[in-house]
């Protein structure tokens, strides 16, 4: 099982078909919050819809090209992280994560991503892990800083959402030689 502790109190949990109802309730719950910068929650109409999605990440999983991973936090969920697609010629992968509005400011998001950021370094042996997010989210750009995640510069128009395009600021941090 693909578990990793966030002391004090959370921890990283792969997500698995049983826990479909659970992530769209989180997700609908937090649907305005998350709309404002993440594309996918507009095609999240059902606990089915989070359920294929699972799938798809376990199928990513297997294939040693990723993982989608929830935030537990009380044994409550609490947000999701995973590495996007793995890019294995060039050992380079992106981090994406979320968080509800009932467990963000508790540092949960940020123990997360320093957890996936070594699992990415110590276990896949990676060299870049990357950030990318909307210059407009302050707080998804706080993570990265507080990581020691380098700014390289910014992707105009790169994410559109809705109909919005955002500049996406993107970060990175190398493997240490």
């Amino acid at each position: 099982m693909f578990r990793f502790p966030l002391p004090p109190d959370a921890e990283l949990r792969l997500l698995l078909p049983e826990h479909a109802d659970e992530l769209f309730a989180v997700c609908d719950a937090n649907r305005l919050r998350l709309s404002q910068f993440l594309p996918w929650i507009d095609t999240t109409y059902s606990a089915h819809d989070t359920r294929s999605f699972i799938v798809r990440a376990l199928g990513q999983f297997a294939a040693g090209d990723g993982f989608h991973a929830g935030i537990w936090c009380g044994g409550r969920l609490a947000g999701c992280i995973g590495l996007h697609k793995i890019d294995w010629l060039n050992r380079c992968v992106s981090i994406g994560y979320w968080v509800s509005e009932e467990f963000s400011g508790r540092g949960l998001v940020t123990r997360a991503a320093a957890a996936c950021t070594a699992y990415c370094f110590d276990e896949l042996k990676l060299h870049r892990v990357e950030i990318r997010c909307a210059v407009e989210n302050k707080a998804s750009c706080r993570v990265a800083e507080r990581l020691g995640f380098e700014r390289e510069g910014i992707l105009r128009g790169a994410q559109k959402v809705r109909d919005r395009y955002f500049d996406m600021l993107i970060f990175s941090k190398l493997a240490q030689p």
